[in-house]
């Protein structure tokens, strides 16, 4: 019985499945999107995005390095590492989580698997916003309407002043 284990095994022994995801997660990192099946698509981004966060996190120099092993240690390519930390990481510095999108594609013909196309989010100039300052953390709303209110204010008290405009101008002509 398989009680609480949600890994998905691929029908790979373990030593088969790391080197599968290392070898997707270097690729993925290389080229910023990959297609491969759905379930491995699945199972690249619960393998690449704590990879990712660790990238983020750097308070010294200490932590730098200890972080760059740890991600070598997963990845087993000093490219990929290289270009993990140098131009991935500035560019997701102020997003908190959800770096890689999954898009379906369609079933493969031959064998019928269900394809997935699988990105680095920022790395995507037509579904985002293009190049903006990465730094900055993004902006949080709520749902408060409070420039809808003040729109309808602004535009009441305009239509107030017009009425009371136009009933001075009939009382002036009642006058003469």
């Amino acid at each position: 019985m398989r009680h609480g284990n949600k890994v998905n095994n691929l029908s790979r022994t373990a030593s088969h499945r790391r080197a599968l995801l290392m070898n997707l997660g270097c690729q993925l990192i290389t080229h910023k999107r990959i297609t491969t099946t759905l379930a491995k698509a699945k199972a690249l981004r619960t393998y690449i995005e704590p990879l990712i966060t660790k990238t983020k996190s750097n308070a010294s120099k200490e932590a730098i390095m200890h972080n760059h092993r740890i991600v070598f240690s997963y990845l087993n390519d000093k490219a990929a590492v290289k270009e993990l930390f140098t131009v991935v990481a500035p560019k997701v510095a102020g997003r908190p989580g959800g770096y890689t999108r999954i898009i379906k594609l369609g079933a493969r013909t031959g064998d019928n698997a269900e394809l997935a196309l699988i990105e680095l989010v920022d790395f995507n100039e037509i579904y985002g916003k293009g190049i903006g300052t990465a730094a900055e953390p993004a902006k949080k709303t709520r749902r408060r309407g409070g420039a809808k209110k003040k729109a309808n204010a602004d535009t009441t008290e305009k239509v107030a002043e017009t009425t009371n405009e136009e009933k001075t101008e009939s009382s002036e002509e009642t006058k003469a």
